[in-house]
């Protein structure tokens, strides 16, 4: 009987660092050279790695799905940020080192050292996190500055160092959410989205709003502080919630304005008041919000994450106008998909799965209905209103908010029907996901209609 080869995890880790170093070439490939030579490895890990007698590079779950394990899933990343980023290939080689040393280094580093667990995920190390901060960041900068010198125009140095080393913070906390989403796709792929966020950054912007932020942060800070704490002691926000929306208010205070926070706080007191409605006989189902309605700061993050980049990006950009367009269908997203699910839950009417359409209990991940559906639309038109009439928006964007609130919606609810359920997503990625779809589908459609 012929037994299947021994998998590696030394040999494997060691392959997913090296790989790392093919990113050097992309200084002198174009980008169409480099998306073939990603599609040959793909097809090289796919169907001849297998075959190779001795250890395998195949996990045992791996070796029945050849393209989902990570083995292919590793340049099927890179291929996807080469077409993506096709003029911007300093942004795929620092995502691409993050992805090699910084990932790779934290499994062989956690494996070899142990120590203390992550408390949210105990599947990782504190070894682990700060070998992935060390080695990724340090990887990062490397490979963005070495090829820098073959983007046209040549970013500034600060971006080159500056840019990758947000970017492995924010890889290596996603590396530590316990879903079962494939780190050879988390990590690159947010990586590339703060290494893109930052390259939109001015540094003449930067100048300018350091200056001005500086009179309005004692008073910002004070101002949202309250209402965290008001939020806490209403039991509305649990401590994390309160931290975390304590900085995401002020951050966006302070680079959307009053009118920005006027809108983050009605789309809280939306998901709050909605909540509440129909409770008891959300109980009695199970189907209630978890901890009694109060959120979380992996909550806040959530829902409110990419708003607060958004606003980010309008005061630090040469582009405000879209990216105020974005920070409004973000908000208008979480808000009203908090209604949608929390109305369409205490109605208990109708349910089905999206987007196969078969009937399933109120409450399932992905259901939708009709009474949730319009309840979203409204929420969606209600928080847009409030971002036009501030002057937050043009008037002329109401439509593309709602558009885009409800594409995130949707699409949300597909990936919640087919991801969720198999642990591969969690909801508060679903979530962020939602309003990452919002605000970019509605940017895209206001420039469309311009």
């Amino acid at each position: 009987m012929r037994h299947p080869p021994r998998v590696s995890e030394d040999l494997r880790q060691l392959v997913h660092v090296g790989m790392g170093g093919a990113a050097l070439v992309l200084r002198f490939a174009r980008w169409w050279e480099a998306a073939v030579l990603a599609g040959v490895a793909i097809a090289v890990n796919a169907h001849v790695l297998p075959r190779l007698p001795g250890w395998s590079l195949y996990r045992d779950a791996g070796r029945g799905r050849r393209y989902l394990s990570g083995v292919t899933l590793y340049p099927l990343a890179i291929l996807l940020l080469v077409l993506v980023l096709p003029e911007r290939l300093d942004i795929v080689a620092s995502a691409w080192a993050i992805l090699a040393f910084g990932d790779g280094m934290a499994t062989i580093v956690g494996r070899r050292v142990g120590g203390p667990r992550i408390p949210w995920n105990r599947a990782k190390s504190v070894s682990g996190t700060a070998a992935f901060l060390v080695f990724g960041g340090i990887g990062g900068v490397l490979l963005c500055l070495w090829c820098r010198p073959v983007i046209l125009p040549p970013p500034y140095v600060w971006y080159s160092i500056a840019a990758p080393l947000l970017a492995t913070v924010a890889a290596a906390a996603v590396e530590t959410i316990p879903v079962r989403l494939d780190d050879n796709v988390s990590v690159p792929a947010i990586a590339a989205a703060v290494l893109w966020w930052a390259s939109l950054i001015s540094a003449d912007s930067v100048a300018a709003f350091a200056t001005m932020s500086t009179r309005l942060l004692l008073v910002t800070i004070g101002v949202n502080g309250a209402v965290s704490i008001a939020g806490y002691v209403a039991g509305m926000l649990t401590i994390s919630g309160a931290l975390a929306g304590e900085i995401l208010g002020l951050i966006i205070v302070l680079t959307a304005g009053w009118r920005g926070w006027t809108l983050l706080l009605a789309t809280f007191v939306m998901a709050v008041v909605t909540s509440q409605i129909g409770l008891r006989h959300k109980l009695r189902l199970g189907i209630a919000e978890g901890r009694g309605g109060r959120r979380g700061g992996g909550n806040a993050v959530a829902n409110t994450g990419v708003a607060a980049a958004a606003a980010m990006l309008a005061a630090l950009s040469y582009a405000p106008g879209p990216a105020l367009v974005g920070f409004v269908a973000a908000l208008a997203a979480a808000g009203s998909d908090t209604m949608a699910s929390e109305i369409g839950k205490a109605w208990s009417g109708p349910t089905v799965l999206f987007p196969a359409f078969r009937r399933v209990p109120a409450g399932t991940s992905g259901a939708v209905s009709l009474v949730g559906t319009v309840a979203g639309l409204l929420g969606a038109g209600v928080l847009g209103a409030i971002a036009a009439g501030t002057r937050l928006i043009a008037w002329g964007a109401l439509g593309p908010v709602v558009a885009g609130a409800t594409i995130g919606a949707f699409a949300e609810s597909a990936l919640g029907a087919t991801l969720e359920e198999r642990g591969v997503l969690n909801n508060d990625i679903l979530n962020l996901l939602n309003t990452a779809i919002a605000a970019a589908a509605a940017v895209l459609i206001a420039k469309s209609l311009n």
